[in-house]
């Protein structure tokens, strides 16, 4: 149980106190009884999670979207040390930042005027936008250190002022509600997520970007595209997974998920 709920509960072990209940028994199932099970007791587990994961904590959405319902525990709580996480990458984190802004122009043909990073993380990708725009803002909700150069805005800052370009890299999928981008002051949305090609209800299970209660929101191309239309957006550049020179998977390809977008 706890390898296919990617747990280490303690197990607790007590006595039978049914005193009609067999505790002991030496049959055997392959002479006495000629029985073949088709499932032996790990795989039983897993096709049982696996069915109720899918019919009790997920939805598919009309968009194509796939949704965390109901939360398994309660909504992951984020700190400095989850945003440091991000540092592992080391100088390609900071080669990602340049990558990042480098597609950034070539989708929307200049260089904006002023960008907002949503959940900034470490600031990677602010310390390469800072070096080429001239008006950045960050909103995190760890509150990281950022640039001088660079402003951090809470979160209510962030929905009253207008800017050309709003970045989300790996965080809208953390929202509890996602339909605040149609309201955003924005010229453009820059966005990268986790590419979920759900090719069964066994690859969610198993897939490393099915974070119950972290990860809420999963998306393919057309579900992205799909969910942006819905808010008022026109697709500029979407599914080039160019991000997979620094964050590739051989078992998810590809892995991560890119879009720009533009305000209608």
């Amino acid at each position: 149980m706890n390898k296919n709920i990617n747990k280490n509960l303690t197990i607790e072990y007590f006595d039978n106190p049914y005193d009609f209940y067999q505790n002991h028994t030496e049959a055997n199932i392959d002479n006495d009884i000629d029985y073949r099970p088709e499932y032996d007791l790990d795989r039983g587990i897993k096709d049982y999670l696996v069915n109720l994961i899918r019919k009790e904590y997920y939805e598919k959405l009309p968009s194509g979207i796939i949704h965390q319902k109901i939360y398994f525990n309660k909504i992951k709580d984020y700190n400095l040390d989850y945003s440091a996480d991000y540092n592992k990458y080391g100088e390609l984190g900071r080669n990602l930042g340049f990558l990042r802004l480098g597609f950034l122009i070539s989708s929307i043909g200049k260089i904006p005027e002023s960008i907002l990073d949503v959940g900034y993380g470490n600031g990677d990708f602010l310390k390469a936008a800072s070096k080429a725009i001239k008006n950045c803002y960050g909103t995190d909700i760890t509150q990281g250190s950022l640039p001088d150069s660079v402003k951090y805005l809470n979160w209510e800052q962030t929905t009253k002022e207008k800017y050309d370009v709003i970045t989300f890299f790996d965080s809208l999928e953390h929202f509890e509600d996602i339909e605040f981008v149609k309201n955003l002051k924005c010229d453009y949305i820059f966005i990268t997520l986790p590419w979920c090609h759900y090719k069964s209800d066994e690859w969610f299970f198993d897939w490393k970007h099915r974070k119950p209660d972290e990860h809420l929101w999963h998306f393919n191309k057309e579900s992205l595209i799909n969910f942006f239309a819905e808010q008022g957006y026109s697709v500029i550049n979407c599914g080039v997974p160019f991000e997979d020179t620094i964050r590739k998977d051989e078992r998810y390809n590809p892995n991560i998920l890119t879009g720009v977008f533009k305000k209608i």
